[in-house]
């Protein structure tokens, strides 16, 4: 009979011990929740939540089997589908008054019921695809010719900029689809015009024709260029998706790239297909804006009169107005990064910014003609917009590198760094294909899976025993 020194036994056990300890959860299935999380931007839960939600619950008679906060969400857990029901509809009542404008997301969601004391250790049940646990699938369409259009808007504005720098007199630049023209008045101008866009700004190509008394210059993108900028657009919503299916506290969503113009997402254990597309189909986007220091405007924020000609009113995170004028300076394309600091000196909480090529030409000349005068920063989502911040411009910024100060806490201006680099959408994406798709299928492979496993495990063991018996 073979034998083996004790370790290896020891070694064996310990092993198996843990095998079976960390495959438990997958044995204890999961609870019907309700999950309360930010459906603004702007807008940040705490554990303050927590306690509002029991109050809620509390009112509406229901019980829930437990409540958590996980730093972006509150979870409430339920023994049944219909407390489940019961506790979305009082909480979506109490929470969103205004179903146009809500500011918390109140959806369906599945959770583990692994008991405290294994998820202490770390023991988590295998995450399930779409096919298993059931889910939602959709199939988006990016819009690709927006893309291009919004690229040569934000061109038209480049050349502008640049002809402006380069002293040339140009007579008229627009937009007419995804291309741009530049009329100019003499040959001479022209051909000035060309060799300064031709040296900036080398991905586009260009074709002179005469138009009536004038001569025109129409640039469009290169067929590299426009292949690229497409590909952004496409990777920018893949990651701005990303983001944003996380306020659904869906594991191991899959997201990725279908042919060139398509995405596709499935959400496993997604029960809220509603609320999944409403933050799928989310715009934000941002805007930098000067405020309106008139007095008119002045009476105007406090509701004492109207609104002055060119100008609008938002509120701020405190829901004071602000108004602010209605001529964009800068948007979210022009920020490359948004990172919390400390000033060097006072060690004041700041918000340090980092802009493009074009984003650092035009805030150098618009502080250099508002030193004393403030800046506003408005981020827009479902078409309203709020005021993140409005500080006050102290002096000329060049190099591209911006920082904001005053007012903030460390907190503040940690959470307003990570407004200002919320991803928007590239390019809008229409829904063509959405598919639910139940669990039935799925918790039927399981049970022969575990079935399959069983009968094979004794019978390996009925072999073993017999065949160690007999030799």
């Amino acid at each position: 009979m073979n034998r083996y020194p004790v370790w290896k036994y020891a070694i064996i056990l310990i092993v198996t011990l843990f095998g079976v300890l960390y495959t438990l959860p997958n044995f204890f299935g999961e609870s019907p929740a309700v999950q309360v999380s930010s459906g603004k931007a702007t807008l940040k839960l705490d554990s303050s939540m927590l306690k509002r939600v029991d109050e809620v619950l509390g009112a509406a008679g229901l019980k829930a089997e437990s409540t958590t906060f996980d730093g972006n969400s509150v979870k409430a857990r339920f023994n049944t589908t219909d407390d489940q029901l019961k506790a979305k509809d009082a909480l979506q009542h109490a929470l969103v008054p205004d179903a146009s404008d809500p500011s918390y997301v109140v959806a369906l969601n599945l959770l583990s019921s692994t008991p405290d004391w294994l998820r202490s250790v770390r023991a988590a049940p295998m995450y399930l695809g779409l096919d298993l646990r059931g889910g939602v699938h959709f199939m988006l369409q990016v819009d690709m010719e927006a893309a291009l259009t919004k690229k040569a808007e934000s061109l038209s504005g480049d050349i502008r900029t640049l002809l402006r720098e380069k002293n040339v007199r140009h007579g008229g630049i627009s937009r007419n689809g995804q291309t741009v023209e530049v009329r100019a008045r003499d040959t001479q101008t022209l051909q000035a015009a060309r060799a300064v866009i031709a040296d900036q700004l080398p991905e586009l190509q260009m074709v002179e024709a005469p138009d009536g008394s004038d001569f025109k210059l129409t640039a469009t993108l290169k067929p590299e260029a426009a292949r690229k900028v497409q590909e952004m657009a496409l990777k920018q919503n893949i990651t701005t998706l990303h983001n944003r299916i996380n306020e659904l506290g869906v594991s191991e969503p899959v997201i990725q790239q279908q042919g060139q113009d398509r995405i596709v997402v499935q959400l496993p254990g997604v029960q809220d297909t509603a609320k999944a597309k409403d933050i799928l189909g989310r715009t934000a986007t941002l805007e930098v804006r000067m405020v309106d220091e008139s007095s008119d405007a002045g009476a105007a924020a406090v509701g004492r009169g109207p609104v002055p000609f060119g100008s609008e009113r938002y509120p701020d995170r405190n829901g004071q107005a602000l108004v602010v004028k209605k001529q964009v300076i800068l948007t979210g394309e022009n920020l490359t990064d948004a990172q919390p600091g400390f000033e060097s000196q006072t060690q004041e909480p700041t918000v340090n910014l980092t802009l493009d090529a074009k984003g650092s030409r035009i805030f150098k000349d618009v502080t250099r003609e508002n030193v004393g005068k403030r800046m506003a920063i408005i981020l827009f989502e479902k078409g309203k917009g709020e005021i993140v911040t409005a500080p006050v411009i102290r002096s000329e910024i060049g190099g591209g590198r911006v920082q904001i100060s005053g007012r903030m806490t460390a907190m503040e201006a940690t959470d307003t760094s990570l407004l200002l680099r919320a991803g928007s959408l590239a390019a809008p994406m229409e829904i063509i294909e959405e598919l639910t798709i139940g669990p039935t299928l799925g918790a039927e492979n399981i049970s022969k899976g575990f079935h399959s496993v069983t009968w094979g495990f004794l019978v390996i063991v009925a072999f073993m025993c017999i065949y160690y018996m007999m030799f």
